[in-house]
């Protein structure tokens, strides 16, 4: 099974805010990676009633669809020895900052996550801004050294803005290897400087599954945010949809393009509930939104032991999930709901990512 790059066509991105995440002081903000192939990874993992993984369905046992258009899949079948990049994400800062006990001694479990594959894995800390503590190493050794020693950070969990750092990572790393990132933080996000849909964007272009280990937010703090959706409130053009703005700036005029489009054509409405009700998500448990839009897996954890036991699930799955790739029929830009069902295995489950992100420049 080969690594196929996400569709995200050469072009300009939509601006939904002004605000953008500050740069790093180890690591500058980059272009996004781009590519002019429409192949669109989708790694699946199927399990029986048991949680037992099951190895042999065939290409014909899986039915896609991209914002509910039927896609052509094929199945790759030779992923086994691939390399891996990983960036293990931690929270330091906000609820973190007392549980940081249960971060010591995790480079066993962080190498059985790796596997018997050429592999580099690098650290990513992060409170109220992300910074790298470790760079990518082949020795998990380093990382859970460098977790052993990591100190308490400030009041803040910008999980957003550590795991767009952790994306931009790993967009630098050579395009053979498949790229995870294993994030431990609480569920809500407290002061990242992205907008939910800037971050929606940069963290679903990519094929990077996310896997999430995530410990309930503060009730107060729970409280604080609850009810909180994201509305467009962008008026449309005075004379119609697809009146022209002379004051429009360009990518305004895409989003109206886009918007416009999607009150007209029922793929891209399915689209934009799809998008709002992912950018929800993001604001009542980030680790979960991002774990289902990627193709990974969220668990919850409260303790040391439930930590490793799901460590321990973590890469017994990485390796073991089927590598489906399509083409797109209607490659427009804007977000994708995707979704994978089993033909005729209603004993099965499959788990698989629900949606990406694709750019393109429009005339």
């Amino acid at each position: 099974m080969k690594l196929l790059p996400a569709l995200v066509l050469l072009g300009i991105a939509p601006s939904f805010a002004q605000t953008s995440p500050p740069p790093s002081p180890t690591i500058q903000p980059q272009p996004s990676l781009r590519t002019q192939t429409t192949a669109v990874l989708v790694p699946a993992l199927v399990r029986n009633a048991k949680g037992e993984l099951v190895f042999a369905l065939s290409q014909s046992d899986f039915r896609l669809t991209d914002d509910g258009i039927v896609q052509t899949l094929t199945l790759d079948e030779d992923t086994d020895n691939e390399p891996l990049a990983l960036v293990v994400a931690v929270e330091t800062g906000g609820m973190a900052a007392a549980r940081l006990d249960e971060y010591r001694h995790l480079d066993a479990l962080i190498d059985a996550v790796m596997g018997g594959v050429e592999h580099r894995v690098a650290l990513v800390a992060f409170d109220s801004q992300p910074h790298l503590a470790r760079d990518f190493t082949a020795d998990p050794d380093q990382i859970g050294g460098e977790l052993d020693q990591i100190q308490p950070g400030d009041k803040g969990a910008a999980t957003l803005d550590a795991l767009q750092f952790s994306v931009e990572l790993l967009r630098r790393q050579p395009p053979i290897y498949r790229r995870a990132i294993l994030l431990i933080s609480e569920t809500l996000d407290h002061g990242s400087h992205t907008d939910l849909a800037r971050a929606l964007r940069d963290v679903s272009d990519t094929n990077t599954a996310i896997y999430a280990l995530g410990f309930s937010s503060n009730k107060a703090q729970t409280r604080r945010d609850a009810g909180r959706i994201w509305v467009d409130h962008t008026p449309g053009p005075a004379h119609g949809c697809m009146a022209k703005d002379p004051n429009a700036e360009d990518n305004n005029r895409w989003k109206q393009l886009y918007d416009c489009l999607g009150l007209l054509a029922p793929p891209l409405r399915l689209a934009r509930l799809a998008a709002t009700a992912t950018i929800n998500g993001l604001q009542t448990n980030v680790p979960a939104t991002v774990a289902q839009l990627t193709g990974g897996e969220y668990f919850r954890f409260e303790n040391r032991k439930a930590l490793e036991r799901d460590f321990v699930t973590i890469s017994n799955h990485v390796p073991n999930r089927y590598v489906l790739s399509f083409q797109p029929q209607l490659p427009h830009p804007g977000f994708h709901a995707v979704a994978l069902k089993l033909v005729n295995h209603p004993e099965l489950e499959v788990t698989a990512r629900n949606g990406y992100w694709a750019d393109q420049q429009l005339p």
